[in-house]
């Protein structure tokens, strides 16, 4: 005979809803009582009935992760983590590719697969304050990246323009005076170019250094072929440059290969930094340095918040099982005009040595 809910609460001596509320990851039990039932379900080899488990609770199972390109380095070593945060609360993941159209990110907000997941993760491109109602109707949302869209929803950020300016500190640190930038786009709103940019001329203005404009190269998307021909573009037009700030790591990637053909040593003609710390820029040659935003904590707060959230939305059911093996829930839920901004590092490698 399998062993069944009862047989776990008997073993763990808690109730039957107790052990439903862990095996359901109900946010606000014990940890103590926690660890007791998950050792008496290992102890029996209890099997839950994951079928049961999403009829009685409305629930699939399943989060949603939206991004513009995974051919992006960047958003495919983010939906790994996010994979591994979402396996972690018990959850699978589906991925939606939006190419960063404003058109196919509404019609994922509306359209009925919205209702085959318990929440989205979306990490917007083309979204419109204007569009923040669709965000607040239908299924938890959190926003990943700078596009808050003014919207009562959850927001994880990236530090954009601290991280910015701490690689263009870096840059100003080793000698280098004459920085170009590639990558930036006029007309970017709040987007990650505008604000890495901005981290990028606070750290000149700091540094009395001016930055003359012809020394930044817009593109039309974030890939290595963008930032190669950016590279040409800046060297077709005799630019002086001493150092290369790529916002993001492709674009430094690009504009290494061709200051190779052009015979310029890296770092010792022009040192070369990105922004992301995918994993090619720690095995290019020469390593890129590079600004390296905490990935694992973006995507478990995501997941935290959106599962969380669910967990809220369901505690007023006599979820709580025993009352003494419940711990508070919080009053409110946590702020979402408030983004959760996550931690960065720099990575300092080869490209830029003093020279």
């Amino acid at each position: 005979m399998s062993t069944t809910m009862r047989d776990v609460a008997d073993r763990a001596g808690v109730s039957v809803k107790t052990v439903s509320n862990v095996v359901n990851d109900f946010p606000h039990v014990r940890a103590s009582t926690r660890e007791r039932v998950l050792r008496a379900i290992d102890e029996l080899g209890y099997q839950m009935n994951f079928t049961a488990r999403s009829l009685s609770l409305g629930r699939t199972g399943m989060l949603t992760l939206a991004v513009p390109k995974l051919r992006l380095p960047y958003f495919a070593e983010l939906a790994d983590e996010v994979i591994g945060a979402a396996e972690a609360r018990g959850y699978t993941v589906l991925i939606e590719q939006t190419g960063g159209s404003r058109a196919r990110e509404i019609e994922l907000l509306t359209s009925e697969r919205r209702r085959m997941t318990d929440g989205l993760i979306l990490s917007p491109s083309g979204l419109q304050s204007g569009d923040a109602p669709q965000l607040e109707a239908g299924s938890p949302v959190v926003l990943l990246g700078e596009r808050s869209l003014h919207a009562r929803v959850h927001h994880v950020v990236m530090p954009n323009e601290a991280g910015a300016r701490a690689v263009t500190e870096h840059l100003l640190a080793t000698g280098r005076r004459r920085i170009a930038l590639l990558g930036y786009t006029p007309g970017d709103g709040e987007g990650a170019g505008h604000l890495r940019a901005r981290g990028f001329r606070a750290a000149l203005a700091a540094a009395g250094v001016e930055h003359d404009e012809a020394r930044t190269v817009a593109v039309p998307e974030w890939t290595l072929a963008a930032g190669a021909q950016a590279m040409r573009t800046l060297l077709d037009r005799g630019a002086q440059v001493d150092a290369v700030l790529g916002l993001n790591d492709v674009l430094a990637l690009g504009a290494m290969r061709v200051l190779f053909e052009r015979g310029l040593a890296v770092p010792h003609d022009v040192a070369v930094a990105g922004f992301d710390d995918i994993e090619e820029s720690r095995f290019a040659r020469p390593s890129l340095t590079t600004v390296r935003p905490d990935r694992a904590q973006i995507a478990r707060r995501a997941v935290d918040l959106l599962v969380d959230g669910l967990g809220r939305g369901r505690s007023g059911d006599g979820a709580l099982g025993d009352a003494a093996d419940a711990v508070d829930a919080p009053a409110t839920a946590p702020d979402p005009d408030a983004p959760h901004v996550a931690d960065f590092s720099l990575q300092v490698r080869e490209s830029t040595a003093r020279p």
